[in-house]
């Protein structure tokens, strides 16, 4: 029987799907170093910039609909030192601000300064462009599965996460 030249490739294996993420997770790091270095930030300062961004909305989110330094402790797995002096230096470099709880004034929130977003707009909007010429080559079909692919990779990522944290600080970790 002949080959079916219309036949669809066979699916990527393991390796390739891991070098493939390895590789977009790689380019996706180095974005992120370099807008710190154009910042004068370190690169976990990027990282706590994008949990604030993503603490007014997301599972870190608190009352107030702001991060506060014990999430972003947690959520980068830093000392308290080390979150005192990134949110020190992203706010002297206008991205964040933090306000006492009105609450509870022991309590401290950390806000996304709105006006930092034009810097950020301007350096992401590349990779926002790259995304939509990209995105151009799929079907809607195609992009649902990507989407889905990427959100449970997410999700099976950050489990695998928590989990070795947890087990870390359980003092189980091999």
């Amino acid at each position: 029987m002949p080959a079916d030249d219309h036949a669809p490739p066979p699916a990527p294996d393991r390796r390739t799907f891991g070098r493939l993420l390895q590789a977009l997770a790689s380019e996706m790091n180095l974005l992120g170093h370099d807008f710190a270095a154009s910042q004068g930030l370190h690169a976990t300062d990027v990282q706590a910039l994008l949990a604030v961004m993503g603490g007014s909305a997301g599972p870190s989110a608190e009352a107030g609909g702001a991060a506060t330094p014990g999430r972003l402790r947690e959520e980068l797995g830093l000392t308290s030192g080390a979150v005192t002096a990134v949110l020190d230096r992203l706010e002297r470099a206008g991205h964040v601000h933090r306000t006492r709880d009105s609450a509870d004034r022991r309590q401290v929130r950390v806000h996304y300064t709105p006006g930092a977003s034009r810097v950020a707009m301007e350096w992401f909007t590349p990779v926002a462009e790259c995304t939509d010429t990209v995105r151009a080559e799929f079907d809607a079909a195609e992009l649902r599965v990507v989407a889905r692919f990427l959100e449970r990779m997410t999700e099976e990522l950050e489990r695998l996460r928590l989990d070795r944290r947890r087990e870390a600080a359980e003092g189980g970790a091999h």
